[in-house]
């Protein structure tokens, strides 16, 4: 199979990772845009572009119109926003209603991108570790459990050809939003990141998910979810590297979880009066109560996928935020 391929958000930080993925197999890639969107990961990258949203059908049609695999990574992530039924709306909405336009266009084959973020926490979790829409933390979180449950039934009921992946925490180039990982690794590069609290991560570089999709499209099973992450590692370790990297002191000082609530909810004040996202969210707080470490066994051996040292990957990123 190869035909045209549509992406959907390719102009972001994951999404661009799979259309160079896409592209360096020999693939030819369409790219939906929103209106207004910012193009520069794409700058030079020869693709087609559709310009449409989840929101609006027709624009879906056009932008599948002769595309033979789907792989839908636009989601609106944020860990704080101040309207959450909005997420919800692209997330769970915007992904339902693409899927039944892909089927009615014929799309053979459809990777969708979900998150770790769905996952139990136990130790460290693999594609089988049980959650429940009750242990989701967040709209976030919520949104994207709800939206690969919408798959799962779509694949059940439907026969929707996909396959679910589920990247961990990505690192590394074009991040230009940045994502909230980003953003805490721009932060301790500035050396404006004294302190930290016990929690872990697991690390993985962008383009090592972005090949991980293509993977997925190509041999995985459907109906199967695939963790592509990377190395586990905990945050004060994330932080020491970033700061070895950046030529600066690493933070020495271990903050106390629930002592930083009354801190998170005056951030959260201040955002909504500001606009601004703020930089620590109660949600965040009440994340890092697990550390979100997982294996990707199941996707090395039936994808074949690899990934780099998470030094390597957050050397990347270090990179990245210096240019």
């Amino acid at each position: 199979m190869q035909g045209v391929a549509l992406v959907t958000g390719g102009t972001g930080f994951v999404g661009s990772a799979v259309v160079r993925a896409l592209l360096d197999r020999g693939r030819r890639v369409r790219v939906l845009v929103r209106p207004g969107a910012d193009r520069r990961n794409l700058d030079g990258l020869p693709v087609e572009i559709a310009v449409g949203q989840l929101e609006d059908a027709r624009s879906l049609r056009a932008a599948l119109d002769g595309c033979l695999s789907l792989l839908h990574v636009a989601a609106d992530y944020r860990l704080w926003v101040p309207d959450p039924a909005a997420m919800l709306r692209v997330n769970v909405d915007g992904t339902r209603a693409l899927m039944r336009e892909a089927r009615r266009a014929g799309v053979e084959r459809i990777v969708y991108t979900s998150s770790v973020a769905v996952l139990g926490h136990d130790g460290i979790a693999d594609e089988t570790t049980p959650s429940a829409l009750a242990d989701m933390v967040g709209p976030y979180k919520r949104s994207k459990f709800l939206a690969e449950a919408e798959i799962r039934r779509m694949i059940a009921e439907d026969g929707l050809p996909a396959v679910i992946v589920n990247p961990s925490t990505p690192v590394g180039p074009r991040d230009i939003k940045p994502t909230p990982t980003g953003r805490m690794i721009a932060e301790a590069v500035a050396g404006r990141m004294p302190a930290y609290v016990d929690t872990g991560l697991n690390i993985v570089h962008v383009d090592d998910v972005g090949l991980g999709h293509v993977l997925a499209l190509e041999q995985g099973r459907i109906g199967e979810r695939y963790i592509l992450g990377g190395d586990n590692l905990s945050l004060a370790e994330i932080l020491r590297i970033v700061a070895r990297l950046s030529d600066r002191p690493p933070p020495r000082l271990r903050l106390p979880r629930l002592g930083l609530y009354p801190v998170a909810a005056a951030a959260e004040v201040w955002g909504r009066l500001s606009g601004r996202e703020p930089m620590l969210t109660l949600d965040s707080l009440r994340m890092a109560r697990w550390k979100m470490w997982f294996r990707s066994d199941k996707a090395e051996t039936e994808l074949g996928y690899r990934h780099r040292s998470a030094e390597a990957a957050l050397a990347s990123a270090v990179a990245w935020c210096r240019v």
